[in-house]
C-alpha cells in the first residue's frame, strides 16, 4: 500500500466535497444549531452546581447526534456515486489498488465528519472554561467521539461499495445507524418486558381498625406534641401479613443489547464526575447510571414491615451502582469495529478488479 497514492485519493475526495457551496452551508447550519443548543444549555444548567460539565456533555451529545444524522449522506454514496458518474473506472485502471481506493474514501469521509467536531470545538472550549472540566473526561469523550465518527464513515463507505444504487446505499446506511442508535433501545425495552419473573411482596402494618379513639394512635417510640397530636395510651396490634405476587421485567438479562449503542458507548467509556451526594453532574454519568442500573437484578422477595423498628437500608447512590457494576463500552465498540471491518471487506470483494461478475445495470466506465 502506497502512502502517496492513498494521500492522492484522500485529497481528490476532499477537494470534491469542499468544492461545493452546499458543504459550507451545511457547516453553517451545524454551527447555528450548536449556538442555539449552547445557549439553551447555559439556561438549563446555569443554576446547577457544576454547569460546565453538564453543558460540555450536552454539546458532545448534540454533536454526535448531528453527525449521526449527516454522516450517512456524506459517505453512503462514496463508491457507487463515482461509478454512476463514470469517475471510478479511471481510478481503478491506475496503480491504485482496491484497498487503497476504499481506505482513501473512508479516510476522506472520516475527515469530513471530523470537520463537524472542529466546528463544535469552540463551544466545547467555552463549556470547559465555564466549568473547569476534568481532563480525563474531556480527553476520553473526544477520543470516543472521533472513533464513532470513523465507524459511521466506514459503514457508509462500505455499503456504497456493496450496493450498486447510491440512493439505496444511503438509505441502508441510515437504517444500519438507526439500528445501532434506536434499534438497540427498542430491542432492550421489548425483550426486557418480554422476559419477566414473578416477584412476591410481603406487607404488614398496624391494625388501626381496632382503635376507636378520637386521635390517631402514636407509633412505638413516638410522643404526642401540639403540632402532631397522637394518643400515647392507645394499644394497637400488628395486622396479618399481606402477600401479593406480580411480574417484573428482567432488564438485567438483556442490558447487553445497549452495549453497541454509540451514545451508551460514549457515556460508559467516559469517566464520571460526581457531586458530594454521589450523583453524576453531567449527561455522561446520568446515561451511564441508567445503563448500569439495568444490570442490577430486581428484588423478587420484598418485605415491608411497619411494625418493625429496624431502620431500612438506604438505597445505593449512583456512584455506588456504577462502582459495583460492569462496564460494557469495550464490548460495544468492538462489535461496531467488527461490523465496519466486515462490511469493508465485503465492499472490497465487490469492488476489486478485474471483476468476475457485476450486478445487472452496473456502469463500468
Amino acid at each position: 500500500m502506497s502512502g502517496q497514492r492513498l494521500g492522492t485519493i484522500v485529497s481528490l475526495e476532499l477537494t470534491q466535497r469542499t468544492r461545493s457551496v452546499a458543504w459550507y452551508v451545511l457547516l453553517g447550519v451545524f454551527a447555528l444549531l450548536l449556538i442555539i443548543v449552547t445557549a439553551l444549555s447555559f439556561l438549563a444548567w446555569g443554576s446547577t452546581e457544576d454547569p460546565g460539565a453538564a453543558i460540555y456533555s450536552t454539546i458532545v451529545y448534540i454533536t454526535l447526534l448531528l453527525i449521526v444524522l449527516v454522516s450517512p449522506t456524506l459517505s453512503g454514496n462514496a463508491i457507487n456515486g463515482d461509478r454512476d458518474a463514470a469517475t471510478l473506472a479511471p481510478v481503478q485502471v491506475t496503480l491504485a489498488t482496491t484497498a487503497e481506493i476504499l481506505i482513501g474514501k473512508f479516510l476522506a469521509a472520516w475527515i469530513t465528519g471530523l470537520a463537524f467536531v472542529a466546528v463544535a470545538a469552540p463551544f466545547l472550549l467555552g463549556a470547559t472554561i465555564v466549568g473547569g472540566g476534568d481532563a480525563a473526561t474531556i480527553a476520553i469523550s473526544l477520543l470516543v467521539l472521533v472513533i464513532e465518527v470513523g465507524v459511521i464513515a466506514a459503514i457508509g463507505v462500505a455499503l456504497s461499495g456493496i450496493l450498486s444504487r447510491p440512493l439505496f446505499s444511503v438509505a441502508t446506511t441510515y437504517l444500519v445507524v438507526a439500528g445501532l442508535v434506536i434499534g438497540t433501545v427498542v430491542a432492550f425495552a421489548l425483550v426486557g418486558f418480554s422476559v419477566r419473573s414473578e416477584a412476591t411482596s410481603h406487607y404488614r402494618s398496624y391494625n388501626y381498625d381496632e382503635y376507636q379513639g378520637d386521635t390517631f394512635p402514636c407509633m412505638p417510640g413516638e410522643e404526642s406534641s401540639g403540632e402532631y397530636p397522637c394518643d400515647e395510651d392507645a394499644e394497637i396490634t400488628c395486622g396479618e401479613w399481606q402477600v401479593s405476587t406480580y411480574e417484573v421485567p428482567r432488564f438485567d438479562h438483556v442490558w447487553w443489547l445497549l452495549a453497541a449503542n454509540p451514545f451508551v458507548i460514549l457515556a460508559d467509556a467516559t469517566p464520571t464526575q460526581f457531586n458530594q451526594y454521589g450523583s453524576p453532574v453531567d449527561l455522561f454519568g446520568q446515561i451511564k447510571t441508567g445503563v448500569r442500573m439495568a444490570q442490577q437484578p430486581p428484588d423478587l422477595e420484598q418485605r415491608w414491615d411497619d411494625c418493625s423498628r429496624e431502620v431500612p437500608e438506604d438505597s445505593p447512590t449512583p456512584e455506588e451502582i456504577i462502582m459495583q457494576s460492569t462496564p460494557s463500552w469495550f464490548v460495544g465498540l468492538s462489535l461496531q469495529v467488527l461490523l465496519a471491518a466486515g462490511l469493508m471487506w465485503w465492499a472490497w470483494a465487490r469492488t476489486r478488479t478485474p471483476a468476475g461478475r457485476l450486478p445487472k445495470g452496473t456502469r463500468i466506465a
